[in-house]
């Protein structure tokens, strides 16, 4: 077992607040979707952008931040994300499209240093309580970011759209202050000399175990942001309102939140990490394989997209637990997690197009396509769950 490091006692809330910064500033945006062509004249040939390009981010910008812990330390590192973060949010205060997209751009970097390196910290901070401190930052990042786009969109109902994303960026102001203490217990990687060679394990990337750690991070990613995006469109189809539609996705969002509780408590035993397994293949497949049939009830779509949502909290917080439970030390976890995040969000950000490109042919052949990815997804989790770490 890791020696914990000595740490801030606000490193607990700074990581809540990092994970709040990691879903809030691309969550809230599809809300405001409207009211930015309405204000600034945002075509709608660059609105897909506004999530695109974060995505992409996170594929290119993942290894390098796991580099920059390496060298600088995780804990300064991720506060010069934080600044970026806030930076790239105000720029969107201002109404033009080319600030828009710069600090769309600027937000994608701010969010990923969370996104590789929170677990890194955990792993160095808490290993004795791994799955709690997992829990506090997964369950804030789920709440608030599916929260996130039906707030703006309330906000920005009553409130002028620079106010609105103004007011939903304050909380990343708040986090540059709440992080401050935790400069102190910054601990960039060990120097290695001819008498101190801190690594005897191979890179990630030359190692076999972590690319099916990167399969299982990258299919859930596809599955989740491509069901995300084009499942209101589906259940459309199968005679649903809009509004309709739109609240249904709204509770295959709610019910991942759980997840974030019952995946890091029962993941300690291979018993529980099993049976969390199994949820994301019965989640994932049974749901997506319910909306095939021809004729359902409003109910019937509640279960399966209850279903999705397990599936997809299972599988999110079960790929954080794998970044940690899979590497022995907080350096080989940020690098695990900067390459499962790196191939994951290329797949995520390919998904959407390629389920939408499909879906002028036929919704159901997109269903049939996101079961098959469900299955590979399901098998890729079977066998990390066979090794202790992707070192044996």
């Amino acid at each position: 077992m890791n020696t914990p490091h000595e740490h801030s006692r606000y490193l607990t809330l700074g990581m809540m607040l990092v994970a709040t910064n990691m879903r809030l500033p691309i969550t809230m945006m599809p809300g405001l979707m409207h009211s930015l062509q309405q204000t600034i004249g945002l075509p709608s040939s660059l609105a897909g952008l506004i999530t695109t390009i974060p995505l992409l981010t996170f594929a290119v910008m993942s290894p390098l931040i796991a580099r920059w812990g390496r060298r600088f330390g995780n804990e300064w590192t991720i506060y010069v994300m934080l600044i970026l973060l806030a930076v790239g949010s105000y720029l969107r205060v201002i109404p033009t499209v080319a600030s828009l997209l710069l600090g769309t751009f600027l937000v994608g970097i701010g969010v990923d240093g969370g996104n590789v390196l929170i677990p890194a910290v955990i792993k160095d901070n808490f290993p004795t309580k791994i799955n709690v401190a997992t829990s506090e930052y997964t369950l804030s990042m789920l709440l608030i970011g599916s929260l996130g786009t039906g707030l703006s969109g309330v906000l920005a109902a009553h409130w002028p759209l620079s106010l609105t994303i103004a007011v939903l960026s304050a909380i990343g102001l708040v986090n540059l202050v709440v992080w401050l203490p935790n400069l102190k217990f910054n601990h960039p990687a060990p120097v290695i000399t001819a008498h101190h060679t801190p690594d005897t394990h191979p890179s990630v990337w030359r190692t076999p175990r972590a690319w099916i750690v990167t399969a299982f991070f990258g299919l859930q990613a596809l599955v989740y942001y491509s069901l995300l995006t084009w499942l209101p469109t589906i259940l459309s189809t199968r005679g649903f309102s809009t509004i309709a539609a739109g609240n249904l996705v709204t509770v295959m969002q709610l019910a991942g939140l759980p997840l974030a509780y019952l995946v890091p408590t029962l993941s300690n035993s291979h018993r529980g990490t099993a049976a969390m397994i199994g949820t994301v293949g019965v989640g994932f497949i049974g749901g997506t394989a319910g909306i095939l049939l021809p004729h359902f009830s409003f109910s019937v779509a509640v279960l399966l997209c209850l279903l999705l949502g397990f599936g997809s909290g299972a599988a999110f917080n079960l790929a954080v637990i794998f970044f940690t439970q899979q590497t022995t030390n907080g350096f080989e976890t940020a690098d695990l997690s900067g390459m499962a995040q790196s191939a994951g969000y290329l797949l995520a950000a390919a998904g959407p197009v390629l389920f939408g490109w499909l879906g002028q042919l036929s919704w159901s052949l997109v269903l049939w396509l996101a079961i098959g990815f469900s299955i590979l997804l399901t098998l890729a989790g079977i066998l990390v769950y066979r090794r202790d770490t992707i070192y044996d």
